[in-house]
């Protein structure tokens, strides 16, 4: 598989440094993992985890203007988008069609290619608007996958917790996890 990461300005960096985590791990499930990361989540990532860790990943880093980047097309084959953490203001521009950037021509992509494109939403709580926006999301072909942890699993820390997430996410982009799974 090929996996477009977007990391956007939202709180929950560390939502995105579990999934990127988890990703390192697949490497002989997954040839190609390239990540779009906006400047506000680079801040958001030093203020919330204290460091800038995200460059230490084996992944590929394209410009959030890099509009040749593989996955600006179609013809790339990516198979699936996680924009993880996704911000309310990404989320509403995916929905309205607006691809300013690297991260939100991706998301067009896969949309229009009916290739899966996770989003992990970021918010709370959600105006009737980002409610809105998540329905005709979902109504093209996308996936919303709020930030809500599960408890089934008795998570011991905050990444235990966000792994409930992560492996989720993973899960919907059909990968294979090791995380808890309900009647196991």
């Amino acid at each position: 598989m090929k996996i477009v990461v977007a990391i956007t300005g939202a709180s929950g960096s560390l939502y995105a440094k579990i999934l990127l985590e988890s990703l390192m791990k697949l490497k002989e499930s997954v040839s190609a993992i390239g990540v779009v990361m906006s400047q506000n989540a680079k801040d958001v990532w030093k203020v919330e985890l204290g460091n800038e860790s995200y460059k230490d990943y084996d992944v590929t880093f394209y410009d959030r203007n890099d509009f040749f980047a593989p996955f600006a097309s179609g013809s790339a084959g990516y198979d699936a988008m996680i924009i993880c953490p996704c911000s309310m203001g990404t989320m509403a521009r995916i929905a309205q069609g607006i691809s300013n950037d690297l991260t939100t021509r991706a998301a067009d992509v896969m949309l229009k290619e009916r290739r899966k494109l996770i989003l992990v939403a970021r918010e709370t709580p959600y105006s009737l608007i980002h409610l809105n926006n998540m329905t005709t999301i979902t109504q093209a072909g996308g996936i919303i996958c709020p930030g809500s942890p599960s408890f089934y699993s008795n998570p011991q820390s905050f990444e235990q917790l966000i792994k409930t997430v992560t492996d989720r996410v993973l899960s919907l982009a059909g990968l294979p996890t090791d995380g808890y799974q309900w009647g196991n």
